[in-house]
Protein backbone atom coordinates (compact mmCIF):
# COMPACT_ATOMS: atom_id res chain seq x y z
CA UNK A 1 0.00 0.00 0.00
CA UNK A 2 1.24 3.55 -0.71
CA UNK A 3 0.21 6.17 1.94
CA UNK A 4 0.22 9.76 1.25
CA UNK A 5 0.81 11.77 4.64
CA UNK A 6 0.71 15.30 5.89
CA UNK A 7 0.37 16.98 8.66
CA UNK A 8 -0.11 20.86 9.82
CA UNK A 9 -2.37 22.05 7.27
CA UNK A 10 -3.77 24.90 9.10
CA UNK A 11 -6.12 25.65 6.14
CA UNK A 12 -7.93 28.98 5.92
CA UNK A 13 -10.12 29.55 2.90
CA UNK A 14 -7.63 31.77 1.44
CA UNK A 15 -5.93 28.51 0.76
CA UNK A 16 -8.41 26.77 -1.18
CA UNK A 17 -6.66 26.94 -4.13
CA UNK A 18 -3.21 26.94 -3.91
CA UNK A 19 -3.74 23.38 -1.44
CA UNK A 20 -6.20 22.11 -4.58
CA UNK A 21 -3.42 22.41 -7.03
CA UNK A 22 -0.79 21.06 -5.14
CA UNK A 23 -2.64 18.09 -3.89
CA UNK A 24 -3.86 17.10 -7.36
CA UNK A 25 -1.26 14.45 -8.13
CA UNK A 26 -1.79 12.85 -4.63
CA UNK A 27 -4.75 10.64 -6.35
CA UNK A 28 -2.05 9.00 -8.82
CA UNK A 29 0.64 8.37 -6.10
CA UNK A 30 -0.88 6.87 -3.18
CA UNK A 31 -3.42 4.40 -2.55
CA UNK A 32 -4.81 5.86 0.92
CA UNK A 33 -4.40 9.77 1.93
CA UNK A 34 -3.28 10.26 5.83
CA UNK A 35 -3.86 13.82 7.75
CA UNK A 36 -1.71 13.72 11.15
CA UNK A 37 -3.51 16.73 12.65
CA UNK A 38 -4.22 20.74 12.64
CA UNK A 39 -6.05 20.47 9.32
CA UNK A 40 -7.72 23.91 10.50
CA UNK A 41 -6.09 27.11 12.04
CA UNK A 42 -8.59 27.86 14.56
CA UNK A 43 -10.96 25.09 14.77
CA UNK A 44 -13.78 26.35 12.84
CA UNK A 45 -16.66 24.50 10.92
CA UNK A 46 -16.22 27.66 8.68
CA UNK A 47 -12.21 26.48 7.86
CA UNK A 48 -13.09 22.84 7.47
CA UNK A 49 -15.74 23.32 5.84
CA UNK A 50 -13.51 24.39 1.86
CA UNK A 51 -10.89 22.05 3.15
CA UNK A 52 -13.04 19.15 2.89
CA UNK A 53 -14.41 20.59 -0.89
CA UNK A 54 -10.57 19.65 -1.58
CA UNK A 55 -10.10 16.66 0.09
CA UNK A 56 -13.44 14.64 -1.43
CA UNK A 57 -12.09 15.78 -4.98
CA UNK A 58 -9.25 13.56 -4.12
CA UNK A 59 -11.65 10.53 -4.32
CA UNK A 60 -9.06 8.62 -2.14
CA UNK A 61 -10.13 6.54 1.40
CA UNK A 62 -9.12 9.15 3.97
CA UNK A 63 -7.52 8.57 7.46
CA UNK A 64 -7.11 11.82 9.92
CA UNK A 65 -6.54 12.63 13.82
CA UNK A 66 -7.16 16.29 14.73
CA UNK A 67 -4.38 18.19 16.25
CA UNK A 68 -4.08 20.71 19.28
CA UNK A 69 -5.26 23.71 16.68
CA UNK A 70 -8.97 21.89 15.78
CA UNK A 71 -9.70 22.01 19.07
CA UNK A 72 -9.05 25.66 19.95
CA UNK A 73 -12.87 26.63 19.14
CA UNK A 74 -14.08 23.70 21.00
CA UNK A 75 -15.82 22.51 18.10
CA UNK A 76 -13.74 19.02 18.04
CA UNK A 77 -16.67 17.39 17.65
CA UNK A 78 -18.14 19.11 15.26
CA UNK A 79 -15.17 18.86 13.15
CA UNK A 80 -14.85 15.17 13.83
CA UNK A 81 -18.75 14.69 12.38
CA UNK A 82 -17.82 16.82 9.19
CA UNK A 83 -14.89 14.85 8.23
CA UNK A 84 -16.95 11.47 8.97
CA UNK A 85 -20.19 12.07 6.68
CA UNK A 86 -17.77 12.96 4.19
CA UNK A 87 -16.40 9.05 4.36
CA UNK A 88 -13.42 10.52 6.17
CA UNK A 89 -12.18 7.87 8.99
CA UNK A 90 -11.24 10.10 11.57
CA UNK A 91 -9.02 8.19 14.81
CA UNK A 92 -9.64 8.84 18.28
CA UNK A 93 -8.34 5.84 20.04
CA UNK A 94 -9.94 4.02 17.24
CA UNK A 95 -8.72 1.88 14.59
CA UNK A 96 -9.40 0.89 10.46
CA UNK A 97 -7.87 -1.36 8.52
CA UNK A 98 -8.16 -1.46 4.65
CA UNK A 99 -6.81 -3.93 2.71
CA UNK A 100 -4.12 -5.89 4.82
CA UNK A 101 -3.14 -2.69 6.67
CA UNK A 102 -4.38 -1.53 9.78
CA UNK A 103 -4.61 1.98 11.29
CA UNK A 104 -4.55 3.32 14.60
CA UNK A 105 -4.47 6.63 15.93
CA UNK A 106 -5.51 9.80 18.43
CA UNK A 107 -4.32 13.12 18.75
CA UNK A 108 -1.51 12.38 21.48
CA UNK A 109 -0.74 14.74 23.88
CA UNK A 110 2.35 16.87 25.28
CA UNK A 111 4.48 15.66 28.68
CA UNK A 112 8.05 15.28 27.40
CA UNK A 113 10.65 12.27 26.72
CA UNK A 114 12.73 9.47 28.33
CA UNK A 115 13.59 10.74 31.75
CA UNK A 116 12.47 14.14 31.36
CA UNK A 117 8.49 12.52 31.10
CA UNK A 118 6.49 14.70 33.25
CA UNK A 119 5.17 12.77 36.14
CA UNK A 120 1.75 12.97 38.65
CA UNK A 121 2.88 14.08 41.89
CA UNK A 122 2.64 17.47 43.57
CA UNK A 123 -0.10 19.91 42.71
CA UNK A 124 -3.92 19.20 41.34
CA UNK A 125 -2.93 20.82 38.27
CA UNK A 126 -0.18 18.91 37.70
CA UNK A 127 -2.07 15.49 37.85
CA UNK A 128 -4.96 16.64 35.85
CA UNK A 129 -1.79 17.61 33.22
CA UNK A 130 -0.35 14.47 33.29
CA UNK A 131 -3.46 12.24 33.15
CA UNK A 132 -4.94 14.04 29.84
CA UNK A 133 -1.35 12.38 28.06
CA UNK A 134 -1.81 9.00 30.33
CA UNK A 135 -5.48 8.89 29.15
CA UNK A 136 -4.03 9.79 25.66
CA UNK A 137 -1.69 7.00 25.71
CA UNK A 138 -4.67 4.86 26.68
CA UNK A 139 -6.41 5.44 23.77
CA UNK A 140 -4.03 4.33 21.83
CA UNK A 141 -3.12 1.18 23.53
CA UNK A 142 -7.28 0.59 23.31
CA UNK A 143 -6.89 1.37 18.96
CA UNK A 144 -3.99 -1.02 18.97
CA UNK A 145 -5.52 -3.54 20.65
CA UNK A 146 -8.12 -3.43 18.35
CA UNK A 147 -6.08 -3.78 15.03
CA UNK A 148 -6.28 -7.79 13.64
CA UNK A 149 -3.79 -7.01 10.50
CA UNK A 150 -0.01 -8.15 10.39
CA UNK A 151 0.84 -4.19 8.78
CA UNK A 152 -0.15 -1.65 10.99
CA UNK A 153 -0.09 2.47 11.02
CA UNK A 154 0.39 4.59 13.49
CA UNK A 155 -1.25 7.68 13.39
CA UNK A 156 -0.76 10.84 15.97
CA UNK A 157 -0.57 14.72 15.88
CA UNK A 158 1.72 14.83 18.79
CA UNK A 159 5.29 13.31 18.52
CA UNK A 160 6.29 10.11 20.09
CA UNK A 161 9.97 10.66 20.08
CA UNK A 162 12.12 13.53 20.75
CA UNK A 163 14.63 12.48 17.68
CA UNK A 164 11.66 14.06 15.08
CA UNK A 165 11.25 16.95 17.04
CA UNK A 166 15.16 18.08 17.31
CA UNK A 167 15.38 21.63 15.21
CA UNK A 168 13.00 22.97 17.89
CA UNK A 169 13.82 25.61 20.58
CA UNK A 170 14.90 22.92 23.53
CA UNK A 171 12.63 24.41 25.85
CA UNK A 172 9.70 23.62 24.28
CA UNK A 173 10.70 19.28 23.45
CA UNK A 174 8.14 18.57 26.20
CA UNK A 175 5.44 20.49 24.57
CA UNK A 176 5.58 18.65 21.36
CA UNK A 177 4.60 15.09 22.44
CA UNK A 178 5.62 12.59 24.94
CA UNK A 179 7.55 9.21 24.66
CA UNK A 180 4.67 7.50 26.67
CA UNK A 181 2.98 7.27 23.04
CA UNK A 182 5.99 5.68 22.03
CA UNK A 183 5.89 2.70 24.72
CA UNK A 184 2.70 1.63 23.55
CA UNK A 185 3.66 1.51 19.79
CA UNK A 186 6.64 -0.99 20.73
CA UNK A 187 4.48 -2.70 23.18
CA UNK A 188 1.91 -3.77 20.39
CA UNK A 189 4.72 -3.16 17.25
CA UNK A 190 3.72 -1.38 14.42
CA UNK A 191 5.75 -1.13 10.94
CA UNK A 192 4.85 3.02 10.24
CA UNK A 193 4.27 6.05 12.85
CA UNK A 194 3.32 8.94 11.40
CA UNK A 195 2.92 12.80 13.11
CA UNK A 196 3.33 16.17 12.87
CA UNK A 197 2.91 19.30 15.10
CA UNK A 198 7.24 19.89 15.21
CA UNK A 199 7.07 22.59 12.24
CA UNK A 200 10.86 22.83 12.59
CA UNK A 201 11.83 19.10 13.49
CA UNK A 202 13.86 16.24 11.76
CA UNK A 203 11.46 13.91 9.27
CA UNK A 204 12.88 11.13 10.42
CA UNK A 205 13.68 8.60 13.93
CA UNK A 206 13.13 5.27 15.42
CA UNK A 207 11.07 4.44 18.64
CA UNK A 208 13.23 2.86 21.60
CA UNK A 209 12.01 -0.47 20.07
CA UNK A 210 13.13 0.29 16.17
CA UNK A 211 9.58 1.36 15.11
CA UNK A 212 10.35 4.10 11.89
CA UNK A 213 8.82 7.34 12.90
CA UNK A 214 7.89 10.05 10.41
CA UNK A 215 7.23 13.84 10.63
CA UNK A 216 4.59 14.79 7.92
CA UNK A 217 4.70 18.64 9.04
CA UNK A 218 3.90 20.57 5.86
CA UNK A 219 6.22 23.43 6.89
CA UNK A 220 9.08 20.28 7.34
CA UNK A 221 8.30 18.77 3.86
CA UNK A 222 8.54 22.40 2.25
CA UNK A 223 11.64 23.51 4.11
CA UNK A 224 13.59 20.43 2.05
CA UNK A 225 10.81 20.70 -1.24
CA UNK A 226 9.03 23.79 -1.60
CA UNK A 227 6.65 22.14 -3.83
CA UNK A 228 5.92 19.02 -1.50
CA UNK A 229 2.74 18.86 0.08
CA UNK A 230 2.78 15.39 1.40
CA UNK A 231 5.10 12.30 1.42
CA UNK A 232 4.58 9.12 0.02
CA UNK A 233 5.50 5.77 2.27
CA UNK A 234 5.05 2.43 1.08
CA UNK A 235 3.91 -1.12 3.59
Amino acid sequence: MRIAATADLHFTPARFQALHDQMNRVREEADVFVLAGDLTNYGRPEEMEPLLNVLVRLRLPIVAVLGNHDYESGREGDLMRMLSQEGIKVLDGSAYERDGVGFAGTKGFVGGFGRGVLTAFGEPEVKTFVRASIEEALKLERAMSQLRTQKRVIVLHYAPIAATVEGEAKEIFPFLGTSRLAEVVDRHGADLVIHGHAHNGKCDGKTPGGVPVHNVAITLLQSQNPSAVYRIFEV
